[in-house]
C-alpha cells in the first residue's frame, strides 16, 4: 500500500522577485488562458532544503569543486601545494570512470551532491595513502593512488535531504536517489503579470550644484496569492532510509514545517516579503497524491478586496467537489490551520486546527504513528 502527505498553501506575497528568467523577470506560466506569476519547484525546494539542513544539522553540498576543496583541506594541514593539488585531482580521476573526469580548471566533469563531511573523510583518505601520494606525484601515469571503492563510498554517501529530496548522478553507479519529496511549481491564483521598477540611486559626493542620480535602472517584481503543493511518499523515504521510521518521522515533520515557512531569498533586501500561508492543508492518502491545482484553472477574482480571501474559499470549494468525486476514500487523514476567517466555510478541508504544528503532528500520527503502522 502507498503511502503520501500531501501538503497544500495559500500564501500571500507582496512586492517581491522571488524567482528571476534569464532577463531578470519575475518567472510566469499561462493557466487557464491567463498569465499567472510563477516560482519554480527547483528555487522553492532549494530553500526547503537549507532549512531543513540547518535545522538537522546536517549540511550537503552540490559542487564540482572538490579536487579544490581537498587540496585546500591537505594544504591546511602542511601538505606542499603540488602534492595537495595531485591529491584533489585523485579524487576523482582514481574512479577510473569514464564521465567523470577533470576540465582545465581542475573542476569535476560532473555535479557532485554529498555529505559537507565527505570532503573532510576525502582529505583524511588522502592522508592515509600519503605515500602512494607522493610516489606518483609527477608521473605522467600514475599508478594506484587511492582506493576507488572508498572514494565511492563517501561519494555515496546521505544525509537526510538526500534520503527525502533525491540525488541524481547517473555517471556513479549506486549513488543516484529517488527522492521520495515532490514540489510543484508555485503560481498565482489569479491573472498577474511582472510590474517594472524605475530606481535611482545617489552619488553621495557630488557637489551642491549638480542634480541628477550616480545610477538608474529599471528592475521588474510581482506580487500575489500563490497556490503551492508537494507531496511526500512515505514508503519510498522509508525504502531510502532502510526502514528507519524515527528518522523518516524526524525528516517528514521537518519538510512540513519548512514547506510551510521556508521562502526563495532573492532580492531579499530590497524587498523584504516574508510572509507565510495564510491557509494551509494537509491530507495522508494511500492511493496517489492529489493536487488541488486545478482549483484555481479559472482565476480567482477580486470580490470586495484582495484575493487571499476568494483564494481560500475556492480551494475549499474544489475540495469539497473532489471529496465527492472519490468518495473520501484511500484518505485517513485531512486537515488545515488558516488564519481567522469567519466567512469562508473550510469544512472540506477537513479537522481545523490551532497551528501549523498541531497539524503537522497530527498528520505525522496518522501517517508514521510512533507504536506502529499507520492508522
Amino acid at each position: 500500500m502507498a503511502l503520501y502527505l500531501d501538503l497544500n498553501a495559500i500564501q500571500s506575497v507582496p512586492v517581491a522577485n522571488l524567482n528571476r528568467d534569464d532577463l531578470g523577470s519575475p518567472k510566469t506560466a499561462r493557466y487557464g488562458n491567463a498569465d499567472r506569476i510563477r516560482v519554480s519547484s527547483q528555487s522553492w525546494k532549494r530553500a526547503i532544503r537549507h532549512d531543513i539542513e540547518t535545522e538537522l544539522g546536517e549540511k550537503a553540498v552540490r559542487t564540482r569543486l572538490i579536487p579544490t576543496k581537498v587540496s585546500e583541506a591537505l594544504q591546511k594541514e602542511g601538505w606542499p601545494a603540488d602534492l595537495a593539488d595531485f591529491a584533489g585531482a585523485q579524487v576523482i580521476l582514481c574512479l577510473g570512470r569514464k564521465g567523470i573526469t577533470l576540465d582545465t580548471s581542475s573542476r569535476s566533469s560532473v555535479l557532485f551532491f554529498l555529505p559537507e563531511n565527505g570532503l573532510t573523510e576525502l582529505a583524511a583518505l588522502c592522508g592515509e595513502h600519503r605515500q602512494a601520494l607522493e610516489d606518483n606525484l609527477g608521473k605522467k601515469k600514475p599508478g594506484k593512488t587511492l582506493p576507488p571503492e572508498e572514494v565511492e563510498a563517501i561519494l555515496k554517501s546521505r544525509t537526510g535531504s538526500i534520503s527525502l529530496l533525491g540525488r541524481m548522478l547517473a555517471d556513479l553507479p549506486g549513488a543516484n536517489v529517488d527522492g521520495a519529496a515532490q514540489v510543484a511549481h508555485a503560481f498565482t491564483t489569479h491573472a498577474a503579470e511582472p510590474q517594472r521598477d524605475y530606481f535611482t540611486a545617489v552619488d553621495d559626493w557630488l557637489g551642491e550644484a549638480e542634480t541628477g542620480s550616480g545610477h538608474l535602472n529599471t528592475s521588474e517584481f510581482s506580487a500575489g496569492v500563490f497556490y503551492r503543493f508537494a507531496t511526500v511518499n512515505i514508503h519510498d523515504l522509508l525504502k531510502n532510509l532502510d526502514g528507519d521510521r524515527k528518522t523518516a518521522r524526524i525528516l517528514l515533520a521537518a519538510f512540513a514545517e519548512h514547506f510551510l515557512l521556508s521562502l526563495p531569498q532573492a532580492k531579499k533586501n530590497s524587498t523584504a516579503p516574508h510572509t507565510i500561508p495564510d491557509l494551509t492543508y494537509l491530507a495522508v492518502r494511500t492511493q496517489r497524491p492529489l493536487s488541488l491545482a486545478a482549483a484555481f484553472e479559472t482565476p480567482v477574482r477580486a470580490t470586495g478586496g484582495g484575493f487571499a480571501a476568494p483564494s481560500r474559499t475556492a480551494l475549499a470549494h474544489y475540495a469539497a467537489g473532489i471529496n465527492r468525486l472519490t468518495g473520501d476514500r484511500h484518505r485517513p487523514f485531512h486537515g488545515h490551520a488558516a488564519v481567522t476567517d469567519d466567512t469562508t466555510d473550510l469544512a472540506a478541508l477537513g479537522t481545523p486546527h490551532e497551528s501549523f504544528y498541531d497539524l503537522i503532528d497530527a498528520a505525522l500520527d496518522a501517517a508514521l504513528p510512533t507504536d506502529g503502522e499507520p492508522k
